[in-house]
């Protein structure tokens, strides 16, 4: 018998792959998390299988998503990023990303840990909705609102509402895997 997805990953097994082993579990490492807030950042306004598809051509491009060499990124860099056709070259998300990183560390420095920080806002605990099918789940909450205005805040760029939910189901911080899905349960 085959296994009950959410059915927006369809039948393409990158996708498949990315439902069952990554999306919606909990992560808690400073360096996979800014690794899912570059690549949300670069979705805003794509598909996320765009990104799934140059995801390996960002973490080469992108020093395998270091912040701390990210944050030191130069207008020479910038301008080889552009001429990448591996990965998306849109000049302000790249320019988002420098900046992201130095904020990332801002808040590194403040609270220990970005993980300290963003899971914070679930007082360390994954909310887990019980949604019947993807229509239902939201797109934003007060609460992604919330952490959006926090982040633009301290100095991030591409973080808005949507971005921050999406961000918020990747790294596990709220399970949106419908209630049938084989990884409801599991996450």
């Amino acid at each position: 018998m085959e296994k009950k997805r959410c059915n927006w990953c369809g039948t393409d097994p990158l996708y498949i792959e990315y439902h069952d082993t990554e999306w919606g579990v909990p992560i808690y490492e400073d360096a996979k998390l800014f690794e899912f807030l570059i690549l949300e950042t670069f979705q805003a306004g794509l598909s996320w299988i765009t990104i799934l598809r140059k995801r390996e051509n960002f973490r080469a491009a992108l020093d395998n998503f270091d912040y701390k060499l990210i944050s030191n990124y130069n207008q020479t860099k910038i301008d080889e990023l552009l001429l990448n056709a591996g990965i998306i070259r849109n000049k302000l998300k790249i320019k988002a990303t420098i900046t992201n990183a130095q904020a990332f560390m801002q808040i590194q420095n403040e609270f220990g840990s970005f993980s300290t920080y963003i899971w914070s806002f679930v007082n360390n605990v994954p909310i887990k909705n019980s949604w019947n099918s993807m229509s239902d789940v939201p797109a934003t909450t007060v609460l992604s609102d919330t952490i959006s205005k926090d982040l633009k805040k301290r100095g991030f760029k591409f973080v808005g509402s949507t971005v921050i939910y999406a961000h918020m189901q990747a790294t596990g911080m709220v399970n949106d895997h419908i209630k049938d899905c084989f990884r409801y349960q599991e996450v």
